[in-house]
């Protein structure tokens, strides 16, 4: 079924919307929690929390791409649900793709005051300037959370490559911060 017919069933408020959008993006949607959240459980739960966020939420919203807009629901709320695990000690899994790029934001940037918008903003400038192969690799590391084997097998890369690029990225990345927070 369509995104479109999707967004139609959740404006009628029929609950087959729900059970479209779990058929279509429910086995991606719970890799993405599962690989930041850290287990199948906080996965689940965080699937299920999306489809009720989305039942709550369209309308009024009327997203143009679910799938999209799916992702990010679920991300968030994976992040929080890792961030409580976190503080209260209940799990060991960090988020080492984020310490990756933090750390090349952090070197960049780490003189200049830019808010979380401006990286967003740079972030996206990198990405549009960077190879569909790079914006891939870097998309489904940072975003998707894959590991650089994963991301190898996906594409077909080699390994050597996939991290070549991710270094290559977060330099293009770091120098671009800096060239931002030297014009502020």
């Amino acid at each position: 079924m369509e995104d479109r017919e999707i967004l139609r069933l959740f404006w009628q408020r029929s609950e087959s919307a729900l059970a479209e959008v779990q058929k279509k993006y429910g086995r991606m949607l719970r890799k993405i929690a599962a690989k930041i959240a850290g287990s199948e459980t906080a996965a689940e739960e965080c699937l299920n929390d999306t489809l009720m966020i989305l039942w709550q939420n369209i309308p009024p919203a009327r997203p143009e791409n679910i799938q999209a807009y799916s992702c990010k629901v679920i991300r968030n709320l994976a992040f929080k649900r890792l961030t409580y695990d976190l503080a209260q000690k209940r799990s060991i899994n960090a988020s080492v793709p984020l310490e990756e790029l933090e750390s090349a934001v952090a070197d960049a940037g780490a003189e200049y005051d830019l808010q979380r918008q401006e990286v967003l903003l740079i972030i996206e400038d990198l990405l549009n300037g960077l190879s569909r192969e790079a914006r891939t690799v870097f998309l489904k590391r940072y975003y998707f959370m894959d590991t650089v084997p994963e991301i190898s097998r996906d594409l077909g890369i080699s390994e050597a490559k996939i991290k070549s690029i991710l270094v290559r990225s977060r330099k293009k990345l770091a120098e671009k911060i800096k060239l931002k927070g030297e014009a502020l």
